[in-house]
């Protein structure tokens, strides 16, 4: 286990990121300091250790690999692109996880129970068949389990915290960074882009 979230932050900064992205997925890699905080304060607040964490629409396992990382009894992948999951599978060996497993689906066709989901779901920004696509992620991870770590743009909050009111839910916490979007598509024009975003943490109500 590690001390201090620093050294969880350097075993993160290897993992590599889509070797070619698609678009139509929104296919950015969560980096390791974001990532390493995330998961950090999940730590924290009793949510990793020693618990089955799903992270849905895992790219190619970062988060899914931190949570390993930091005690989860297991810790499960879940993307539709087989590239990614190959590459994540890839990298957990590396690092000679035994409680790591990745799975190939559409999170819509995903239904293990889980402690805790953690998950950078496309947010339907290029509107390409996949407007509200955070929206799908978000209700499958509250019908999978009871606290669920999810990324949002920051603008979309007081919609979010009323979804998922809706859904007998509520957040408890939120925490905001600046997530750098790199050159990655044609339509860039920016070498990077800084985007405000939330990772909501969100508990169902009992």
């Amino acid at each position: 286990m590690f001390k201090k979230k620093r050294q969880l932050e350097m075993a993160l900064q290897n993992i590599s990121p889509h070797k070619n992205p698609r678009v139509e997925l929104e296919q950015y890699s969560t980096p390791s300091i974001i990532a390493a905080d995330l998961l950090w304060n999940a730590l924290s607040l009793g949510d990793i250790d020693g618990l089955k964490v799903v992270d849905l629409g895992c790219g190619t396992g970062i988060l899914t690999i931190g949570a390993a990382l930091l005690g989860a009894s297991e810790a499960v992948g879940v993307d539709v692109d087989k590239d990614s999951i190959f590459l994540a599978n890839e990298q957990s060996s590396t690092k000679h996880l035994d409680n790591t497993r990745f799975v190939v689906s559409d999170v819509s066709d995903f239904f293990e129970p889980a402690d805790t989901v953690v998950q950078n779901p496309p947010f339907g920004a290029q509107k390409l068949n996949r407007k509200a696509a955070d929206r799908i992620f978000l209700e499958k991870a509250l019908e999978i389990a009871p606290v669920v770590y999810s990324f949002h743009i920051k603008e979309t909050l007081n919609f979010l915290v009323e979804f998922v009111g809706d859904r007998n839910a509520s957040v408890s916490h939120v925490f905001k960074y600046k997530f750098p979007i790199p050159k990655i598509y044609d339509f860039h024009t920016k070498d990077s882009l800084d985007v405000d975003v939330l990772v909501l943490r969100i508990e169902r109500n009992p």
